[in-house]
């Protein structure tokens, strides 16, 4: 061999093995190829499914570990414009349980339109969600291998960390929008098994949403799962079962309404409004809103009823409650069940020195929720950490000094929340209670165990103060039962 083709061979080589996938480009590249191929997956413009399945209940449940609850979704149809970063869904449920707001069927239409995030309304208003919303939309639009792929592939993304586990090989990928995200594919079939992203989750703080993929099809040149389940956390969230999936079909009109694209982008929760109403001496109402608290003074300190929905909320109730009776220490907060929405503020009151006082099976709830990382959206206990301090109750709790009386009774039997507690006040003849009757409102379907739990316990009452709702008398509580 002559020294000039000796060069040619070597520069050849050279050539070759600079040209050789490095390991990360090798798991989107087989990923591609087992999906349809690059080509294929690039000329794609758009993807509809429809189907059927189940949504779940994260933080409603009946217990906090139970996640028996879902909602039965039919007529479930998903258009994705790749290209555009549009998205809509539309879908039917049904709770599959006893359910507050009844249980009629619900119709849900809902997009992302670029950074706009927009729910429709029945009555076709659309309005404009959260950034928070938004950025879980943009998550989801990739959680489907034709998508995610398609992103990986762009010479902009950016992959990382390869890496082998059991039957999957997997892949970090940061799209060229700067979302990263985990691929894992099968080893044999090299087919997309799982993607997962962490978002925020304002109770459980930083979460894993992963979607899992089943049953692929071939659609038009393509490979397509027919099954995508998703969990939030390992609580299953969305469980989809497709019927019809179409490449490049007509995907109709995806921009955000004109009312939701034209609104501000809403970057944190609004401020909290807090109104006060003296029901009797050392008792207020803190109302304001959908989610309601109420303060009690006792002879040296002072407790509040529920730190819901969130710090926004809850840290505005307790600044409420200490202007109100500057002279005293609040120190403890009774919470009265442990779903999301009466519990998004726990965090914020223990941030605050509070103690806790709910239900006791839902102590390892409590204790979980105040030792998660909350590092994607720092929160009032993650800037101000304190350990929990959480007092039990069982069948009943009496919290008694010479001010002030109250009784802590646990509700046998609800459907709604196993871990919900009741604040009696006897001196006063009143009831503190959430969720079981909300006065107003269209449906109370645990209005009737309320009362058999009041009969019960033989308890004496003029005035049923809700979480939701307004101050009632409590012939409406035993009306509201009696005709259900």
């Amino acid at each position: 061999m002559t020294h000039a083709w000796r060069f040619v061979l070597v520069a050849a080589c050279l050539v070759s093995a600079c040209a050789r996938p490095t390991p990360e480009q090798q798991i989107v590249n087989d990923a591609a190829a087992a999906l349809g191929g690059r080509d294929r997956i690039l000329a794609v413009k758009t993807l509809v499914v429809e189907g059927d399945g189940a949504n779940g209940n994260l933080g409603q449940d009946l217990t906090p570990e139970r996640t028996a609850q879902a909602f039965v979704v039919s007529g479930f149809k998903r258009v994705v414009d790749l290209s555009g970063r549009r998205m809509r869904t539309e879908q039917t449920r049904t709770p599959n349980f006893t359910y507050f707001q009844g249980q009629a069927p619900q119709r849900q239409v809902f997009g992302l339109d670029g950074d706009v995030a927009y729910t429709i309304a029945p009555n076709g208003t659309g309005s404009r969600a959260a950034d928070a919303v938004a950025k879980d939309r943009r998550a989801e639009f990739h959680h489907h291998p034709l998508v995610l792929v398609r992103a990986a592939l762009d010479p902009k993304a950016t992959l990382a960390n390869p890496r082998t586990t059991d039957t999957q090989r997997v892949v970090d990928v940061t799209t060229a929008a700067g979302q990263t995200f985990t691929l894992a594919i099968d080893t044999g079939t090299r087919l997309p098994t799982r993607i997962v992203s962490m978002t925020d989750n304002l109770n459980l703080g930083d979460v894993a949403m992963e979607t899992a993929f089943a049953d692929y099809q071939d659609v038009s040149g393509l490979k397509l799962p027919a099954r995508l389940t998703t969990t939030i956390d390992r609580v299953m969230a969305t469980d989809l079962h497709l019927t019809s999936q179409a490449v490049d079909g007509d995907a109709g009109d995806l921009a955000a309404p004109a009312a939701a694209a034209a609104a501000a982008a809403i970057s944190a929760p609004p401020p909290a409004t807090v109104t006060v109403q003296e029901l009797a001496k050392g008792v207020w109402f803190l109302a304001g809103q959908s989610h309601h608290s109420v303060l009690l003074e006792f002879a040296d300190h002072l407790t509040l009823v529920e730190a819901p929905q969130n710090d926004t909320r809850t840290l505005a109730v307790i600044a409420k409650a200490r202007e109100l009776v500057p002279g005293k220490p609040l120190t403890t907060v009774i919470v009265t069940h442990h779903h999301f929405d009466h519990s998004g503020g726990v965090r914020a009151a223990v941030s605050e020195g509070l103690t806790v006082i709910a239900h006791k099976s839902s102590a390892p709830f409590y204790s979980s929720a105040i030792t998660r990382a909350h590092t994607i959206v720092p929160d009032a206990l993650s800037r101000t950490p304190k350990p929990l301090t959480m007092q039990a109750v069982d069948d009943s709790l009496e919290l008694k000094d010479a001010a002030m009386t109250v009784d802590v009774y646990h509700v046998e039997g609800s459907e709604h929340a196993d871990t919900m507690l009741i604040a009696y006040l006897p001196k006063d003849r009143i009831l503190i209670e959430a969720d079981l009757f909300s006065p107003g409102a269209a449906v109370n379907a645990f209005a009737a165990n309320l009362v058999d739990n009041i009969t019960r316990r033989k308890l004496k009452i003029d005035r049923i103060v809700p979480i939701h709702g307004t101050v009632a008398p409590f012939a409406d509580l035993l009306k509201t039962a009696a005709a259900q």
